[in-house]
């Protein structure tokens, strides 16, 4: 199961993929994208069954809408800092004893296509390719063997940063909130369909260079263990999107440093999930 939100004219609305095509949820009551996933597994299998049996209504090829993000008003998107060793190392920080955890806003969220706009307070837009959790029902206190119960599935987040306002102080939120510094999608993958999300390739390029390569494998907490940690903190709910961390090869760990510029295409890439693709435009 793949979900999205498309725009199609005026409108925004959830909606599965099948062959390429697009099939909206909001026949069936869904009016966007976290409530067809606070329906719960149970509804979840039953559209599924009723896409095969009756194929809905078919809407379009999915070449002929654009994508938003697939959840386009989650109630938080927490991102996890230093969570590759060798991302820590080129920051020069030491791996950290507990998740490191940061919040984004919706606001900063982009869909796939959709450019990223530089901001004229930043002279340092770096960027970070991650792998994101979607919450399917929300929990608190969470067992870490239970930690499969509460995802609906993964995404591909770009988890766009201004090193220079981020590192100016000891908080990150600013240097991580301006508009359009949250690229996410192109859709959201169910858990059913990745055998195992501590095994998937994660890369990113600028105009065809490749970056960033690495492996979910490498994640220092793995994702049972954040679904558990932040669960002990604050409920998690339905739609949350939590953000598991970049590997090495971001902008400001090399030499020179290489930030974001106008007319750059920016490719995220996870197996099994698929591309999210950016272009980078000066704002205006």
């Amino acid at each position: 199961m793949r979900l999205i939100t498309y725009r199609r004219d005026a409108t925004t609305a959830p909606a599965l993929l099948k062959g390429g095509h697009v099939f909206p949820l909001t026949q069936l009551g869904y009016p966007d994208a976290v409530a067809f996933i606070a329906a719960g597994p149970k509804r979840w299998a039953g559209v599924s069954v009723q896409l095969e049996e009756t194929g809905l209504n078919l809407l379009a090829p999915l070449s002929s809408v654009s994508l938003e993000p697939p959840v386009c008003k989650p109630a938080k998107i927490l991102c996890i800092g230093l969570n590759y060793r060798d991302h820590a190392a080129e920051s020069k920080m030491e791996p950290p004893k507990y998740p490191t955890v940061f919040s984004k806003y919706p606001h900063t969220l982009i869909g796939n296509g959709q450019p990223i706009l530089l901001p004229r307070a930043s002279q340092q837009p770096d960027y970070e390719a991650e792998l994101a959790v979607v919450i399917g029902p929300g929990g608190r206190n969470i067992p870490e063997a239970d930690w499969e119960d509460h995802v609906f599935g993964y995404t591909i987040l770009n988890d766009v940063s201004a090193r220079d306002v981020q590192l100016a102080t000891s908080q990150w939120t600013l240097g991580k909130n301006f508009p359009t510094f949250g690229p996410i999608g192109p859709w959201i993958v169910s858990k059913d369909e990745i055998a195992d999300p501590h095994q998937l390739d994660i890369s990113l390029s600028i105009n065809g260079e490749t970056l960033q390569s690495s492996n979910t494998r490498e994640l220092i907490f793995k994702i049972p263990r954040l679904i558990s940690y932040i669960s002990t903190m604050m409920p998690l709910a339905p739609g949350d999107i939590i953000s598991t961390g970049t590997p090495a090869g971001v902008g400001m760990g090399r030499t020179p440093p290489r930030w974001l510029r106008p007319g750059d295409d920016v490719l995220v890439e996870i197996s099994g999930i698929g591309g999210l693709r950016n272009p980078v435009l000066a704002e205006p």
